[in-house]
């Protein structure tokens, strides 16, 4: 394997455990690769970032311990995932990303139930690793290009790719051990 293999694979394995942790991150070396590589413009990158915060701080001033939210942005748009106990605060939720400055889009994917457990987070971060080892270890496309978040073991694909590197990153993530689903939220270039 080769060195960039080897780093991607460890970044891959590190990433969910410093879940927006940026410094840390940072610290690792790991944001500087990624942001050589991603496709983002660095303002967009910024302010994805702080979207993210934006989102998230409303949620939680609103709703607390109530959700189990997970904001993820991404060329300004806002994948939501977790759960909420009622449709009317799910609908609610989005409505609060929507209305976040510069965010084009929401794709609102909560889930109406019960918070998942401690187990059922730790098992997401698992499977995230194991998607992005396996993106490393095929070599069809550059892992950072394509952004792996688990909720309740169904992942999400993020990023801006050309239809081959889509159509490859869902065939290898959908045959990753623990899956149960694999939904596209792409941008395609071409």
């Amino acid at each position: 394997m080769e060195k960039r293999q080897l780093m991607l694979l460890f970044l891959a394995m590190l990433v969910p455990a410093l879940h927006g942790c940026v410094p840390a991150v940072v610290a690792a070396g790991g944001a500087a690769v990624v942001m050589v590589d991603d496709r983002r413009s660095t303002g967009t990158y910024v302010e994805d970032k702080t979207i993210g915060s934006k989102v998230s701080s409303r949620i939680n001033e609103k709703y607390s311990d109530e959700v189990h939210v997970d904001v993820i942005p991404f060329n300004r748009f806002v994948l939501l995932v977790g759960e909420a106990p009622t449709q009317q605060i799910k609908d609610d939720i989005g409505v609060i990303a929507l209305g976040v400055e510069n965010v084009r889009n929401v794709q609102n994917d909560i889930s109406v139930g019960p918070v998942t457990s401690t187990a059922t987070r730790a098992n997401d971060a698992y499977l995230t690793s194991k998607v992005n080892a396996n993106f490393a270890t095929a070599s069809k496309f550059d892992p950072v290009h394509v952004k792996v978040v688990t909720e309740d073991s169904v992942v999400y694909l993020m990023g801006l790719v050309t239809h081959k590197e889509g159509q490859d990153a869902a065939e290898i993530a959908s045959t990753t051990g623990g899956v149960k689903k694999v939904v596209k939220v792409f941008e395609y270039m071409d």
